[in-house]
């Protein structure tokens, strides 16, 4: 939700000056789920499979904690970074692999802010393949605010947003917002709407929404 874009004056002002703040203090809104992540590892960890690697901070992360960690990513780009930034870790591939090409059985699938760049029912479905039995998936996603519980969340994303850039980056940077590095897609499934495609592939899988504007959704797969 970009309420810098309503006509209320008020809220246009004090959401121009979130946008100046957040700007002056950047933070990547999907690697701070990391950590949350590597506390929901599978107690199994041979092989790990990071969808949407981008340039590969995650992997890097999960070769410590898996015998074989693969990245795929569809960006010719990224796939560069993410292979010179893994480029000492030797059980590490990175390529570009698609969800209905790679093979299991895996203990941990991982995507962050990918999953709405996708069909959601045909990856859930194939992330459901590919984990072995007691396997997890570990999902960090975006959605538009739908319901009034969504405008909520957000509203209270904004309000802390700038409150966790100050902590994590002090320094404030000059030169303006800088674009991402990454392709940007905006969602278009809902939080309820994706959590009722969830719930029918993923049975029991936990969804909580979060701050940051994102959502996580984890799920281990039955034995």
């Amino acid at each position: 939700m970009d309420v810098r874009h309503t006509q209320h004056p008020v809220i246009r002002r004090a959401a121009e000056w979130l946008h100046m703040v957040n700007s002056r203090h950047p933070w990547s809104h999907n690697d701070h789920f990391h950590r949350w992540i590597l506390r929901n590892l599978p107690a199994r960890r041979g092989r790990a499979i990071d969808i949407g690697c981008g340039q590969g901070a995650l992997v890097a992360l999960l070769a410590g904690h898996f015998s074989e960690v693969h990245g795929t990513d569809a960006d010719p780009g990224m796939r560069t970074e993410a292979a010179r930034r893994c480029a000492d870790l030797t059980n590490v591939t990175i390529d570009g692999a698609q969800l209905d090409e790679l093979s299991g059985a895996v203990d941990l699938i991982t995507m962050i802010a990918v999953l709405h760049h996708l069909d959601a029912e045909s990856a859930l479905s194939e992330v459901a393949r590919l984990l072995a039995p007691g396997g997890r998936f570990l999902g960090v996603g975006l959605a538009p605010p739908k319901s009034v519980r969504d405008i909520a969340w957000d509203l209270a994303s904004a309000v802390t947003n700038p409150i966790i850039g100050m902590v994590k980056h002090p320094r404030p940077v000059r030169g303006g917002p800088q674009p991402p590095p990454f392709p940007v897609r905006d969602p278009e499934l809902s939080f309820d709407e994706l959590r009722t495609v969830v719930d029918r592939i993923m049975p029991d899988a936990r969804m909580r929404r979060r701050l940051a504007f994102r959502h996580t959704i984890a799920w281990t797969k039955p034995t």
